[in-house]
């Protein structure tokens, strides 16, 4: 006959930690609306004013002596740094293209790593392919049914976790390629024309309903990504939580 179990002898594991992150670079805050979905409070930092942020805190400054100055305060950053002088259209002969026009963009992901590490505390670094960042985990719009694909790389410090599994992708990203168009069960939530997004679409696409910046729109991480890693970072937690309990 199986005995009940006495309450009195089963030890409490301690409730989910309500952390408190700081959000570099954090635009209007996709990744913010993530880790909010699991209770914890977002303080976002970024060079630009940002009318549209969702976070619970934001402050106007450069991200890098914010993190610096006020890191240690947190228990968990997320640094989005620029992709635009990261990936592919800045290298190789691109380079000496942008180069012959003037134009020029900040290489932020090593001081931004570096400040991270001086800090001591858990982070993980987000970016394009082609970036300098270590591609711990890639993230895919698929894995969470979303309808843009939007693939990002993301470096964790102090902390692991498993590699998700990539799914197969069901088809095309909708658009002209060509001078061809594709239908695809997709949207192309970056530039504008061509069959791109519109941003009712960008913003159905990420799960961003608190603004309509296409701009910003289009640069925004789905909060579905940072819920993920929020979560992974829990996980990884735990027995430590529950050796502390």
């Amino acid at each position: 006959m199986t005995q009940p179990i006495n309450p009195r002898r089963v030890p409490a594991l301690p409730a989910p930690p309500r952390l408190r992150v700081l959000d570099a670079y954090c635009c209007i805050g996709g990744a913010a609306r993530g880790y909010q979905r699991l209770g914890w409070h977002v303080t976002g930092v970024d060079v630009q004013a940002q009318p549209d942020y969702c976070g619970d805190v934001f402050h106007q400054g450069d991200a890098i002596e914010f993190i610096r100055a006020h890191g240690h305060e947190y228990d968990f950053i997320h640094a989005s740094p620029p992709c635009q002088g990261e990936g592919a259209p800045t290298k190789g002969t691109n380079k000496a293209r942008n180069a012959s026009i003037g134009r020029t963009y900040p290489r932020l992901i090593s001081p931004t790593r570096a400040a991270l590490e001086a800090v001591g505390r858990p982070y993980v670094i987000e970016n394009v392919a082609g970036s300098e960042v270590r591609k711990d985990l890639r993230l895919c719009g698929e894995m969470f049914g979303l309808v843009v694909l939007m693939h990002r790389y993301f470096e964790l410090g102090g902390w692991t976790t498993a590699r998700p599994t990539h799914p197969a992708h069901r088809g095309r990203v909708r658009g002209w390629r060509h001078g061809r168009f594709y239908d695809g069960p997709y949207v192309a939530a970056y530039g504008k024309g061509g069959g791109k997004a519109t941003t009712d679409e960008i913003r159905a696409a990420k799960g961003i309903d608190w603004s309509t910046d296409h701009f910003r729109l289009r640069e925004a991480l789905p909060p579905a990504y940072t819920e993920w890693i929020g979560r992974a970072h829990l996980a990884a937690l735990m027995p430590a939580l529950e050796v502390a309990a």
